[in-house]
């Protein structure tokens, strides 16, 4: 008997742990599309169970790149904005008010890894360091990591996984991970 439960709770963790489901130790999962979009066009970021949680809606009839992060009722939470006098190098990130959060910014190119820095407002700045094209990077205060982007978590060919620490604001890093895939990326 105590096989098959121990079986079963090991069945139960699978099922409920990491990042295919559940909470996987409080962290908090989200799956995103590769950016397979242009400004103008809307995208979902679900979370860890399929079910759609944010929308990214991107604003087609504005001056500079847009992109407002709203919440599956079409309440806005947060957006980007490109910086206009900076020639692609950083995104402003607002909050539902519009009272900015923080920027995100390119920070340095090595061979290997480009290195970003968010500046957030009233609060610790974030180094974003790893492969940002290959969306396997983490984004850390310090030595901490606070998040982490992987792709190693999805079998779908286009999809990158964001696993965000307790005691985040999830809208400020799924902001930060949605700026930097617009600025690596606007070639696409």
């Amino acid at each position: 008997m105590l096989r098959r439960d121990d079986r079963q709770e090991r069945r139960e963790e699978r099922r409920d742990g990491g990042l295919g489901a559940g909470s996987g130790g409080g962290r908090t999962h989200y799956q995103m599309r590769q950016k397979m979009f242009a400004i103008g066009d809307d995208f979902w970021i679900e979370n860890d169970r399929g079910e759609r949680v944010y929308k990214v809606d991107g604003k087609a009839l504005r001056v500079r790149s847009t992109l407002v992060l709203e919440d599956r009722n079409g309440h806005e939470v947060a957006k980007i904005q490109e910086r206009m006098l900076r020639v692609k190098d950083s995104m402003e990130i607002e909050d539902a008010n519009g009272h900015q959060v923080g920027m995100v910014k390119k920070a340095l190119i090595t061979p290997v890894r480009e290195r970003w820095v968010v500046k957030i407002k009233n609060g610790p700045d974030l180094d974003v360091q790893g492969n940002i094209l290959d969306h396997e990077y983490t984004i850390g205060e310090g030595r901490d990591k606070v998040a982490e982007v992987s792709k190693k978590w999805f079998r779908v060919r286009d999809s990158y996984g964001i696993e965000i620490e307790p005691g985040q604001d999830d809208a400020v890093i799924l902001m930060v991970a949605v700026a930097i895939d617009e600025m690596a990326h606007s070639s696409r």
